[in-house]
């Protein structure tokens, strides 16, 4: 093992990590807000159920297509030049907003902006690996930026309650508006300008399969739990598994390689993914459940779900500055697998207690603690990979977060609605089976407050019995990281 050469440390470091954060905490929040937003929508703009769908998927399809590409790209163009263009796409699509008054409009807004979500996400992981060549310090900037992940998907239903209780609903994207033209200004002036100094031939045979892949992959995993096994989920499937096939076997025979697979041979690097991937599974359905069992069954607004969903944040907050500091004394390991077993704990109280809101704001506050173990992931991910590579690296750690997220919502999502219909009688009309909003609105057409409080119940109890699944998946995450993970593995040493 050679260490890398390090290079001096960039002087404006610390206010060129401001600038990363504050522009990641947005990118995260612009993602829930439009959870909240999507009734106004609807209301205004009448969309058709494939329209809505649309309008919800495009963002992820895009992001998931693009990411791989805008990560390579940025190593050979520039990353500073790839994060600037992020921030002016992200800011012009939010913009436009204003002219779009149809559901096709903003289907291409939300296109646009997952674009420039594209290039922004990798490209801050991966100037954040330039920035700070010291080890330690990487890590400590690492656990701050998974800090502002956890606050923007935080914040992000609060900031949409508030503002659509006072404007309309295109307020939830022209918020982006002035923070992307400040981190324009700010990027230009603060952040210095990094790239790969040998980035080899460009492969243009590599792009197609890794985008054509990506949305595939993500589309079948989307469209199984929507519509279950069809001819559409099946071919999307196999288009997905034969392309991306073809794509990692390029990468690995070729010495100039789109996206490093053979990063993967370092067993933290694998850890770090594995740690990002089954967290996104497990939260991604979790948060979907949760806001649903708040505002359905406890009659919260949807502001009032935001605030009551603080105590994730608040524990993560805490945890993923310290996390650094904290392996300095007990090891990376240590926290990267002790972090996911306290999460598992968090989802392993929502099934074993009476579900109240203490319950809940309890396990949320141990999932956020543990999910400052992320920030670990990151150090991890980052610190076996070399600085030429980072936007290698960046992509992977990104792609893992938002396949996981699609495919938590997909499968747990599908074992919760299983689970709910099981709880109710047989022969229910398919509406009120369909979802807990379906049924509520069948029980008030009728005046039928036992049929209400039935559903209440079963979609309850899918909720309390999906999170011991979740906690489950992610125990068995633990197990892998802790012995795939290197005992000895600092993070204050710069290697690869």
């Amino acid at each position: 093992m050679k260490t890398e050469t390090t290079a001096p440390p960039h002087a404006r470091r610390w206010a060129a990590l401001a600038v990363l954060s504050a522009s990641l905490l947005l990118v995260v929040m612009d993602m829930t807000i439009l959870n909240v937003a999507l009734p106004d929508i609807s209301a205004d703009l009448k969309p058709g159920a494939i329209e809505l769908l649309w309008m919800v998927d495009i963002y992820s399809l895009v992001v998931a297509g693009l990411l791989v590409t805008v990560s390579a790209l940025g190593d050979r163009w520039g990353r500073k030049r790839m994060l600037i263009t992020g921030f002016a796409v992200f800011g012009l699509a939010s913009v436009a907003v204003l002219w779009a008054d149809s559901p096709a409009e903003v289907i291409a807004v939300r296109a646009l902006l997952g674009v420039g979500g594209a290039m922004i996400m990798p490209s801050t992981l991966s100037m954040i690996r330039n920035l700070f060549t010291d080890a330690r310090e990487r890590a400590t900037a690492l656990g701050i930026w998974a800090a502002m992940a956890a606050l923007g998907g935080a914040l992000g239903p609060i900031v949409g309650g508030v503002l659509l209780e006072a404007f309309t609903w295109h307020a939830a994207f022209l918020v982006n508006v002035p923070v992307m033209a400040i981190a324009v200004l700010a990027g230009l002036i603060l952040l210095p300008e990094s790239r790969n100094p040998d980035p080899g031939r460009w492969d243009a045979l590599g792009t197609l399969l890794s985008i054509v892949g990506m949305v595939a992959l993500v589309y079948a995993i989307k469209h199984l739990a929507k519509d279950g096994v069809d001819p559409l989920t099946v071919g999307s499937l196999v288009l997905a598994v034969v392309t991306l096939a073809w794509f990692v076997r390029r990468c690995l025979h070729r010495s100039d390689p789109l996206l490093e697979i053979r990063l993967f041979r370092n067993g933290a690097f694998s850890s770090g993914v594995i740690a990002a991937l089954t967290t996104s599974v497990a939260m991604a359905a979790m948060m979907l459940l949760m806001a649903q069992w708040m505002q359905l069954v406890q009659g919260y607004s949807p502001l009032e779900t935001g605030v009551r969903l603080l105590p994730m944040a608040v524990g993560a907050g805490i945890l993923s500055p310290l996390a650094p500091a904290i392996a300095a004394r007990i090891g990376a390991r240590t926290v990267l697998s002790g972090g996911l077993v306290i999460a598992a704990g968090g989802f392993a109280l929502l099934w074993a207690a009476p579900l109240t809101y203490l319950t809940v704001a309890g396990s949320l506050l141990l999932i956020g603690a543990g999910m400052g173990s992320l920030a670990i992931a990151s150090a991890v991910i980052m610190s076996g990979t070399p600085a030429a590579k980072s936007g290698s690296a960046a992509a992977i750690e990104e792609t893992s977060y938002e396949v996981g997220g699609t495919l938590g919502v997909a499968v747990l999502g599908s074992l919760a609605a299983t689970l709910y219909r099981g709880e109710l009688p047989p022969g229910s009309p398919a509406v009120v089976r369909e979802s807990l909003g379906g049924a509520l609105a069948v029980a008030r057409e009728s005046g039928s407050a036992a049929l209400a409080e039935q559903a209440k119940r079963a979609f309850t109890d899918s909720l309390t019995q999906t999170s011991l699944y979740g906690g489950a998946i992610i125990l068995v995450a633990a197990v892998v990281i802790w012995f795939l993970t290197p005992r000895d593995l600092d993070l204050g040493a710069s290697q690869h």
